[in-house]
């Protein structure tokens, strides 16, 4: 995905192509003592309606700062928070950036087109 640098390290250009949608990711089961990978596991699969279905490759997994602090987030808290991320099905299909509404950009740019060439022919007439 990245190019490599004389360094060998993997760095993000802007040329990369965008991931690949992975709808085979599922949303993690329900559970009395929750973790924050299952959380994680909310975000990657669409279930807070945030993003499409794609693993999100973070720098530090969630909790991490936490733990560091030595103040680990309690089942209850993130149990919580799994509850109050958690998106509506009408939410997570507005998501779905190209799902149903795949005609948005072409019309988009269609109107763009319109408006581009009235000026242009304005600007011809004027002169």
């Amino acid at each position: 995905m990245g190019r490599h640098d004389r360094r060998g390290a993997d760095h993000v250009t802007f040329r990369d192509p965008a991931p690949a949608r992975q709808p085979g990711l599922k949303e993690p089961p329900d559970s009395d003592r929750p973790n924050v990978a299952q959380l994680k596991g909310d975000i990657n699969s669409g279930r807070t309606g945030d993003k499409i279905a794609h693993v999100d490759v973070g720098a530090a997994m969630l909790g991490t700062c936490e733990e560091a602090g030595g103040a680990p987030p309690t089942p209850q808290q993130v149990k919580l928070a799994r509850t109050n991320e958690a998106a509506s099905e009408r939410v997570r299909a507005a998501a779905d950036p190209h799902g149903h509404r795949g005609w948005t950009m072409p019309l988009y740019l269609g109107i763009v087109g319109a408006i581009c060439a009235v000026l242009v022919i304005g600007m011809v007439v004027i002169r």
